[in-house]
């Protein structure tokens, strides 16, 4: 390892620079992790329009990686070097890039506290693939999604938003057994990558897109009213209006998990939501899910690489940056954090 590293920072507004940092040390309780692949994630594309999380100071960003145990302190027993690893980025308040002190984007990770949190690293076994590790981390935040709203095979499912949580979520839908899973979406390019994992898809702009839900569906009535009979519905776009309009066309006794990343207060018609009994469920980051993704992998029933579609260097990361925010091309954009 050199005496210095690049590394990816929010200097305020959309100032996105790959700064050259010393190099991390590793502490007798930390692991540094040489990092292969990181993952560009919606919520790095929100820090950035918001200027960073830390105040005056630079936020280093990335948090879905995967990569190789470069150095173990001397009271490390979980791993070993040369071992592959994902990095759960929350445990231990790292906060991983998400405020924290570290990111992911840069060729060496400094993980702090893994002697007393040893699940802020977890092997990445050897029966699957490189390609698979940095894609661990937003598969849980689908699969917390699921669990909170405790999804089972009989529900029948819609999700908007067909991003990388989108369609993370119906990978986990698919796993769980569910069928008939609607997503609905404005771009096309993501309808089409929906449709081509199996799901139904429809345009949010289709006017007729309620009585296709009920077409799909089945119909329940509210006071006579045909309604979707729809039993979960995800919100994976950070859009209020989705949300309110979710909130309008579920039937009565549906759960709705809120995944998506909010900036701005909803209005709800709370009369409406008590009569039809919705329950609003939300679901933020992860707890226990990197162990069961990794288990649900090694079954072989998904992979879930056909959510990434563009591959960077670290070099040019400020050019991914602009692909993963154009989501008529871009639906997981990854870097390689050595080249």
């Amino acid at each position: 390892m050199t005496s210095t590293i690049p590394q990816l920072q929010i200097h305020g507004v959309n100032d996105l620079r790959l700064d050259t940092l010393p190099a991390p040390v590793c502490g007798d309780d930390d692991v540094v992790v040489q990092v292969r692949q990181c993952g560009i994630c919606g919520s790095d594309l929100g820090f950035l329009s918001m200027g960073g999380l830390r105040g005056d100071e630079p936020t280093p960003i990335g948090h879905e990686l995967w990569g190789l145990v470069s150095e173990a302190g001397a009271n490390v027993s979980s791993v070993i070097p040369g071992q592959r690893v994902v990095v759960q980025p929350l445990i231990h308040d790292n906060n991983i890039g998400n405020g924290g002190s570290e990111g992911g984007f840069s060729p060496y990770l400094l993980v702090r506290g893994v002697a007393q949190s040893p699940d802020s690293l977890l092997p990445l076994p050897d029966t699957l693939p490189d390609a698979y590790g940095a894609l661990v981390e937003p598969l849980s935040v689908a699969q917390h999604g699921a669990n909170r709203v405790t999804a089972q095979a009989q529900d029948k499912a819609v999700i908007f938003g067909a991003g990388p949580i989108g369609l993370s979520i119906l990978l986990v839908l698919q796993y769980r057994g569910l069928e008939n899973i609607i997503v609905v979406d404005l771009s096309e390019a993501r309808l089409t990558a929906a449709r081509s994992l199996g799901a139904v898809a429809l345009s949010a702009n289709d006017p007729d897109l309620l009585p296709k839900l009920i077409e799909c569906h089945g119909s329940s009535s509210f006071f006579g009213m045909p309604m979707p009979a729809s039993s979960v519905y995800f919100e994976a776009t950070g859009a209020r209006s989705v949300f309110e309009r979710i909130v309008d066309i579920s039937g009565p006794g549906s759960r709705v998990c809120l995944t998506g990343v909010h900036k701005e207060k909803a209005t709800l018609d709370l009369i409406m939501l008590l009569a039809k009994e919705i329950s609003i469920i939300s679901a933020m980051g992860y707890d226990v899910e990197f162990p069961q993704v990794i288990e649900m992998l090694q079954s072989g029933r998904f992979d879930p690489t056909v959510l990434v579609t563009h591959h960077f260097p670290l070099s040019q990361v400020t050019q991914a940056f602009e692909m993963a925010r154009d989501s008529e091309q871009a639906i997981k954009v990854m870097i390689d954090c050595q080249a």
